[in-house]
């Protein structure tokens, strides 16, 4: 068989279209995966090349913005009195190198989806983030992460090369090293519509995880633990709890992987060893109690969480999407937080900043922020986009409700200590930066700019995120 083809019987079906029209220009409200600050656009399905070059055209003086999934938590895929491109009508896999290990497919094809493919064949994606409902096209604009950041980089790493719509109504083939692929790799999808791309992909033997589990006491013994060991792990993640305080701050739970070789599963299970499975539960109703993750309940559940864990564990198997992707299993859990929404903030500040990582970890503490959703990680080197969020250094998230009071004063303190520190906060979850701060964190922010101004003089390729930031 060639390279380049795997036997149709391989892939499983592609999910349903949508019904409505590819032209249809519909105005709806659109909020990030955050449910905050919501902005009404027109919202434009292409399902081909020839559609999503039409939509461009059809922008308007708001111009637009093209979206995936809808999984950036801030104003990233929004466009107030615009357009909006709902990519995930351009949902082909072109083709599969099964023995050169690349995949050539549609910006709107999600993690999910190559998973399911991909897997049964021995390969794997590079990078997932916390969620497998990613398309291809908004992991290549948010240059996403993941827990193996230290390892392999982010997505553009593996990314061979991309094509792209630009203002022009013109098709580019954008390779990799050049200044337009720099500037679309965490470019936010400014640069113009990503329609395909080309990514190289990593082998496994089988769809199980081999995990290391252990709970660090406080802050300090966390990143001890991590600088000395993550040289052994692919994978490496720490929940930390931040409403504990005093001698427990920072306590966490350490979280470490790799894909399991053949030769670990037990006899029954290598009868299938690259077998994809998900498990689903009851969806979040649609209204949910103001308040349900208050300080209190989440506070109750941190300790439970800290202490049920165990002190240390070794070779633990576990599915993919359990490792990588527990809360894709519960559709709808961001409805958790309520009408209010939640926002996630996420900063990085580089390695010899620990103190003031440690500050901010303890301002948190103290501040009482409702977070069950806190996640520490070391990155590797940077990737060459212009506006890619990972630096060498550490990365702490967090989701907290939006309605805790005073979160948006306290939030911009806490900007100010990340860019004091020289870090900088990822745009992929931002819904309220303030722009002053946007170029000491980004150095080649003005780069970008003027690259923007050549390709898109008019300004056609804009979301709110943009607007806000000067971007």
């Amino acid at each position: 068989m060639p390279a380049d083809t795997v036997p149709s019987t391989t892939l499983p079906p592609s999910p349903a279209a949508s019904p409505a029209s590819p032209a249809s220009l519909v105005s709806v409200p659109v909020t990030g995966w955050g449910r905050t600050a919501p902005t009404v656009a027109r919202l434009i399905r292409p399902c081909t090349y020839e559609e999503a070059a039409a939509a461009v055209r059809a922008c308007g003086a708001r111009g637009g913005i093209a979206r995936g999934l809808g999984r950036a938590y801030g104003d990233a895929a929004q466009n107030a009195g615009g357009a909006v491109l709902d990519m995930t009508g351009l949902d082909h896999i072109h083709a599969i190198d099964v023995d050169g290990g690349t995949v050539r497919c549609d910006a709107g094809v999600s993690l999910h989806r190559l998973m399911e493919v991909l897997l049964p064949l021995g390969w794997f994606v590079p990078v997932t983030p916390g969620t497998r409902y990613v398309t291809v096209g908004g992991a290549i604009g948010a240059d996403i992460h993941g827990k193996n950041h230290h390892v392999s980089g982010s997505f553009s790493r593996h990314v061979l090369s991309l094509e792209l719509l630009t203002a022009d109504g013109g098709i580019r083939t954008v390779s990799r090293g050049t200044p337009l692929f720099d500037a679309t790799t965490g470019g936010m999808g400014l640069t113009g519509v990503i329609l395909s791309a080309t990514v190289r992909l990593l082998p496994v033997e089988t769809s199980l995880m081999s995990v290391d589990t252990e709970r660090a006491r406080d802050l300090d013994d966390l990143m001890a633990r991590l600088t000395m060991t993550d040289d052994r792990y692919r994978y490496s993640v720490a929940w930390i709890d931040l409403l504990a305080r005093g001698a427990s701050t920072g306590r966490s739970v350490l979280t470490r992987g790799d894909h399991a070789p053949l030769d670990a599963l037990p006899t029954r299970a290598r009868r299938h060893p690259l077998e994809f499975r998900t498990r689903r539960l009851p969806a979040v109703p649609a209204h949910v109690p103001e308040g349900l993750l208050g300080r209190t309940n989440v506070g109750v559940f941190n300790a439970l969480w800290y202490r049920k864990t165990p002190r240390s564990r070794t070779g633990e198997l576990q599915r993919i999407s359990s490792f990588f992707h527990p809360l894709d299993g519960v559709p709808h859990w961001n409805r958790v937080y309520g009408r209010s929404g939640f926002v996630q903030y996420q900063f990085v500040v580089g390695y010899g900043r620990e103190e003031a990582l440690r500050r901010i970890v303890q301002r948190i503490s103290r501040h009482r922020c409702p977070s069950f959703l806190a996640v520490l990680k070391r990155f590797g080197e940077g990737d060459p986009g212009w506006l890619s969020f990972p630096m060498p250094g550490w990365t702490l998230a967090l989701d907290i409700p939006a309605g805790l009071p005073g979160l948006a004063a306290f939030l911009d303190e806490l900007d100010e200590e990340v860019a004091a520190a020289d870090g900088r906060v990822y745009l992929a979850k931002d819904a309220r930066l303030r722009p002053e701060l946007l170029a000491g964190m980004y150095p080649r922010l003005a780069e970008f700019r003027e690259l923007r101004r050549t390709l898109d003089p008019g300004g056609v390729f804009v979301s709110d995120l943009a607007r806000r930031l000067g971007l």
